[in-house]
């Protein structure tokens, strides 16, 4: 997909703001996607969103997993006209949340400030810029929805759905190029506050047995991997080293896709920043692996304790999405490429085996 292509799909994305449990218009616009594709698109019981192109349905499927929500205020409750108490879900450190920061009330995209912190899990009072006649049900930070500048996506919410663009740019890709697959985008809801429409996919075996999962993040970037160098290959975060074969399959397929392109570019690190839906699928006994892209302001987490928009970069978001069609189009070679390495080290111990033995008396 091209970069302008890319950027188009993941902007229709994060101009509808969320937060956990409250990603309704994110998901509705995933649907029109979906329906202007002709994409198989279906909700589970938990409202997490389906996305299947079976073109090869009795071939192992692969998982593309990402997730609708961002960091976010829940309202729980309206205390004057202009005055609402809310509670923050996901992981943004206490400096962050100063008075007077800008807020957005949603539905209806109100402005507002936020007030003085009432309780030690975190509910602020949060203060409106007019009376509020409507029922208003989350909010989050006041900042440019989407923009792109020098080949780079900013917004409240690249993380994830930038993920989310990617795993439907690659569904749009396979089908566009009538390739023989079996995926399934599984588009998760309330990832940010401990994956919890992974674990009730995941749980409830909502997704085949035999998938291997592949989780698309974008991640605070960390020493060892650089912004502009390439889709990254996750081998690891904050909690869990990922499957080994599952990777190994994603670097075959990645050094391929180098060897044969002088636009392709990829990283291999273990972006222990924080912890992914990797985690949650793996535990419950799919095997995963994990791409991501690196992320500036990680959180809407910047310098000097400010808020601000995040971003990526557009060239390895889009190497994100070739990344991801080439192992679809792999899947069927995964014993092939994974056995790669064993096949080579076996050729080295009998030759290491020989030339030791030469060599023992020396």
């Amino acid at each position: 997909m091209s970069p302008r292509a890319f950027s188009e799909l993941a902007g229709r994305l994060m101009r509808h703001p969320a937060a956990p449990y409250h990603e309704h218009a994110v998901r509705e616009e995933v649907q029109r996607i979906c329906d202007e594709h002709r994409l198989d698109c279906q909700r589970d019981p938990f409202g997490n969103v389906l996305v299947k192109l079976k073109t090869a349905p009795r071939q192992r499927p692969v998982v593309l997993a990402a997730h609708l929500d961002h960091p976010g205020f829940e309202l729980v409750q309206q205390v004057s006209k202009k005055r609402v108490l809310a509670k923050f879900r996901g992981g943004v450190a206490d400096s962050y949340f100063r008075r007077g920061v800008p807020i957005r009330l949603m539905p209806g995209a109100i402005l507002a400030k936020l007030g003085a912190r009432k309780s030690k899990d975190r509910v602020f009072e949060i203060h409106a810029s007019r009376a509020l006649e409507t029922l208003h049900k989350f909010a989050v930070w006041e900042l440019e929805d989407f923009a792109v500048r020098n080949q780079r996506i900013y917004g409240r919410a690249c993380d994830d759905l930038v993920g989310v663009a990617s795993v439907l740019a690659t569904i749009i890709e396979l089908k566009r190029s009538r390739a023989r697959v079996h995926v399934i985008g599984a588009i998760s809801r309330a990832e940010e506050v401990g994956f919890h429409g992974a674990l009730a996919m995941a749980a409830t075996r909502g997704l085949p047995r035999n998938s291997l999962i592949i989780s698309l993040e974008t991640s605070r970037e960390l020493p060892g991997v650089k912004m502009g160098r390439g889709v990254i290959i996750r081998i690891g975060d904050r909690t869990s080293i990922f499957d080994s074969e599952a990777s190994r399959f994603l670097m075959e397929v990645a050094a391929q896709l180098q060897a044969g392109s002088t636009g392709f570019f990829f990283q291999r690190g273990l972006m222990s920043g924080g912890t992914c839906e990797a985690t949650a699928y793996q535990e419950f006994g799919l095997q995963t692996a994990a791409v991501c892209v690196a992320l500036g302001n990680y959180h809407n987490c910047a310098d000097h304790n400010r808020v601000k928009a995040e971003y990526v970069s557009i060239p390895d978001a889009c190497g994100m999405v070739d990344l991801l069609v080439a192992a679809a189009k792999n899947m069927r070679q995964f014993a092939g490429l994974v056995g790669k390495l064993p096949t080579r080290l076996k050729q080295m111990s009998r030759e290491a085996q020989s030339k030791l033995r030469k060599t023992s008396d020396l």
